[in-house]
C-alpha cells in the first residue's frame, strides 16, 4: 500500500488490512467447519436415521424433528467459532457493543428465525420434489424466485424489527434533503427510520429495504452520529441509483437464471451420487446434507466471482448516479473515506482478494472515480 488517498487515515488502513485478513480466515474456518458437520451428519447415518423415523402415519412430524435436529447440530457445534468470530474478535477490534448475554440472545433469535424459514423453504422444496420429480429443478427455480420477491417485501416490516428498533428520523433538515433525493429519482418511500445499531456494534450502515409500500430508508444511529447531512445524502443517493438502474429487478432476473442453472446441475449431480434421490420424500430428506454441499459448491464455482464482478459494475453505476444527484462530490468522498476508516474497510485489497470476495468496488477505487468524475 504505497499510495493512499489523502482523505484516508493511513494507520486505519493498515489496521483494515489486518482486520480483513483475520475475518477472511475466520470465514474460511467457518466454511470448513460447516463442511465437516455436513459430512459427519450424513456419513454417520444420523441423517438417514432421522429421515426414516416412523412417527405416526404422517411424514410431517419426521420432517419437523429432522429440521430441528439439523439446525441445532449446526448451531451447537458451530457455537464456539461463532462466539469467537462474532463476540471475542469484534471486541478485540473495538467494534462490538454486545455483552455475552445480549450476544447469546441475538443468536437465539437468529436460530428461531432460521428455523421457521427452513420449515417453510425446505418443506416447499420437498413438496415440489414429490409432485414434480422429473422437472423439480425448473419448478423450484421459478417458485423460489417468487418467494424471493415476497421475502424482500416483508423483510423490513417482519424480519428486521425482530433484531432492532426502528424509529422515525427526527432531523427535519435530513429528511427534507433525503425526500428531495428520492423525489428526483422517482422513488417513493414509506418513511425514514433510524436503526438502533449501536446496541450491537460501532459499525455504520444505511440502506433502502423493502419493495412497494414496504420500502423504507434505514439509517443506523452510528452513521447519523458520524456523518453530515450532505454525506448521508450521498449514501442514500447511491441507493436510489440502484432503483434508477433497476438493479433490484435485474438481480432478481439474474438470480432466477442462476438458480435454474444450479438446480439443473444439482439434479444431475444428485442422481449420480445416489439412485435413491427423488424416490421418496424420506430419501430426499436423508440426502439433504449432500444436497446442501453440492448446492454450495456449484453456486460458488459457477457464479461466485461472476456475481461479485456484476455487483461491482452495478455499484459503480450507483456511485455515478449519486455524484450526479448530489452535485457535491466532496461529500461523497468524505462519506466513503469515513466509512472505510471507521468500519475498517480495506480500501486497497490485493487483486485476488477483490476478485474472490468483493461485491463492491474497494473504497480506494471509488475515491479515484469520484476525483475524476465530471458531469
Amino acid at each position: 500500500m504505497n499510495k493512499i488517498h489523502p482523505l484516508l487515515d493511513k494507520e486505519k488502513q493498515f489496521q483494515a488490512r489486518r482486520y480483513e485478513k483475520e475475518c477472511r480466515l475466520l470465514g474460511l474456518a467457518g466454511s470448513l467447519l460447516s463442511l465437516i458437520i455436513l459430512a459427519v451428519f450424513y456419513f454417520s447415518g444420523l441423517s438417514d436415521w432421522l429421515a426414516h423415523l416412523g412417527i405416526g402415519h404422517s411424514i410431517i412430524w419426521t420432517f419437523l424433528i429432522y429440521v430441528v435436529s439439523f439446525q441445532m447440530i449446526l448451531v451447537v457445534l458451530g457455537l464456539p467459532l461463532s462466539f469467537y468470530t462474532g463476540y471475542i474478535h469484534e471486541h478485540k477490534w473495538k467494534f462490538s457493543n454486545h455483552t455475552v448475554k445480549s450476544w447469546l440472545w441475538e443468536q437465539i433469535k437468529s436460530f428461531l428465525v432460521a428455523l421457521i424459514l427452513m420449515f417453510i423453504l425446505l418443506g416447499l422444496l420437498f413438496w415440489i420434489m414429490a409432485l414434480f420429480p422429473r422437472d423439480w429443478w425448473l419448478i423450484a427455480g421459478l417458485v423460489f424466485a417468487f418467494v424471493g420477491v415476497i421475502m424482500a417485501t416483508l423483510f423490513p416490516v417482519v424480519i428486521l424489527p425482530i433484531f432492532n428498533k426502528y424509529t422515525p428520523v427526527q432531523n427535519e433538515a435530513l429528511t427534507d434533503a433525503l425526500e428531495r433525493i428520492l423525489k428526483e429519482g422517482g422513488l417513493r418511500s414509506s418513511g425514514f427510520f433510524e436503526e438502533d445499531m449501536s446496541r450491537q456494534t460501532k459499525k455504520e450502515n444505511a440502506f433502502l429495504a423493502g419493495l412497494g409500500k414496504t420500502r423504507r430508508v434505514i439509517l443506523s444511529d452510528n452513521l447519523m452520529g458520524n456523518m453530515s447531512v450532505p454525506e448521508v445524502e450521498s449514501v442514500i443517493a447511491h441507493e436510489v441509483g440502484h432503483f434508477r438502474y433497476r438493479h433490484i429487478w435485474k438481480n432478481l432476473l439474474i438470480g432466477t437464471l442462476q438458480g435454474l442453472v444450479v438446480f439443473y446441475i444439482l439434479n444431475w449431480a444428485m442422481r449420480l451420487f445416489s439412485p435413491q434421490f427423488l424416490s421418496s420424500p424420506r430419501w430426499n430428506m436423508s440426502l439433504f446434507p449432500v444436497f446442501v454441499f453440492f448446492f454450495g459448491v456449484i453456486s460458488l464455482f459457477l457464479f461466485g466471482s461472476l456475481s461479485n464482478a456484476l455487483s461491482r459494475h452495478f455499484e459503480k453505476q450507483a456511485d455515478r448516479y449519486a455524484l450526479k444527484a448530489i452535485r457535491d462530490k466532496k461529500a461523497f468522498m468524505t462519506a466513503m473515506a469515513g466509512l472505510a476508516d471507521r468500519n475498517l474497510s480495506n480500501a486497497y485489497p490485493e487483486w485476488w482478494v477483490k476478485f474472490l470476495y468483493y461485491s463492491h468496488p474497494p473504497i480506494g477505487e471509488r475515491l479515484e472515480m469520484a476525483e475524476e468524475f465530471h458531469e
